[in-house]
């Protein structure tokens, strides 16, 4: 049985990888309490109350463990992640696991070196179920060629439980690395692509004067040599919204659409995991909130067996490198 531990929890998707790798068969045998999030740390210990805390040191040493889970300070995963494939551990981090090139190519040599697996959990897609569903109508050819994704990821601010280092661009990385990574994986699942350019990409702060260095706004334009996708990313969300964002996404093919409202449809359908498919033979609704996750049962299995399936190893370096790439070009705009 595969047994992991986490480290670095600052965010609350460490929950997620948790679960996943729970239900996937997986042994949680502790985590380190040392945080920047004392709401994640209780909330753990309410969740897991017979999971031991455990220091960070004695973790990264322990040669039983197999796998680190890590939601730390953006800023700080990269590092973690190296510690951890050094001391021979495959790791699991949340998104973004990479917030400079120079972290970048410290990763991708860690990773060549030991021959650790480097995942990155993009929760917006694997943590999904109507993302999971439309991967599978995907590639049925349900729409035929794909040829353009246009994806959102709009977000509710939330201040009051805001840390400080959320407002520091280093820390966090700047918007499109922090969240448009979620989309940006997206379009190259769903295109198919291996690579892609940034056309071009903006960022902004428009609501936050008092906060300079903040970004509550940011969008770019990807291409590859078969599609171009389309990204915003955004702090706007209302507080009247039921959820923390409606976050959407339209699939184009070339016989037909897909359109994911994932979080919410908004005055329509209760609940979430929402999917319209549109082609040649049908106009239909389909409820994805009983659609199976199988990244975390694939990326076991990939621990086990040494292979790619969850996700692709290339794939992870090239969302981060056109993340961080349309980060470094961005114009600012909005004052």
């Amino acid at each position: 049985m595969l047994r992991f531990a986490a480290v670095g929890l600052d965010h609350g998707h460490i929950f997620d990888h948790v679960k996943g790798l729970l239900v996937a068969g997986a042994e949680f045998v502790g985590y380190c309490p040392e945080s920047t999030a004392p709401g994640v740390i209780r909330a753990m210990e309410q969740s897991y109350p017979e999971t031991p805390k455990i220091s960070r040191e004695r973790i990264l040493g322990d040669p039983t463990i197999d796998l680190i889970c890590i939601s730390a300070v953006p800023a700080d995963r990269a590092g973690l992640a190296v510690r951890a494939m050094k001391a021979g551990k495959d790791v699991m981090v949340d998104k973004p696991g990479i917030t400079t090139f120079d972290q970048l190519a410290e990763v991708r040599k860690t990773v060549e070196e030991t021959g650790r697996i480097f995942s990155i959990c993009f929760t917006e897609r694997h943590c999904v179920r109507s993302a999971v569903k439309a991967g599978k109508i995907v590639q049925e050819g349900a729409i035929g060629r794909v040829v353009q994704t246009i994806g959102t990821g709009p977000h509710k601010l939330q201040l009051a439980s805001r840390p400080d280092w959320f407002f520091d661009p280093e820390r966090f990385g700047g918007i499109l690395v922090d969240i448009a990574s979620h989309q940006i994986d997206q379009f190259l699942f769903y295109t198919g692509s291996t690579t892609a350019n940034i056309v071009a990409s903006s960022i902004g702060n428009f609501a936050m004067p008092e906060k300079p260095a903040f970004q509550d706004f940011g969008d770019l334009l990807l291409r590859s040599d078969t599609a171009t996708g389309y990204v915003r990313v955004d702090w706007f969300t209302p507080e009247a919204l039921g959820t923390w964002g409606d976050g959407r996404l339209t699939i184009l093919g070339t016989e037909g659409y897909i359109e994911l409202r994932k979080y919410i449809d908004i005055s329509g359908r209760p609940g979430k995991d929402h999917l319209f498919l549109v082609n040649k033979t049908e106009n239909r609704y389909i409820d994805c909130s009983g659609e199976d996750l199988t990244y975390f049962r694939a990326f076991v299995d990939d621990v086990h067996s040494r292979t790619e399936t969850a996700m692709p190893q290339e794939h992870v370096f090239e969302v981060c490198r056109l993340s961080l790439e349309a980060q470094a070009r961005a114009v600012r705009i909005g004052g």
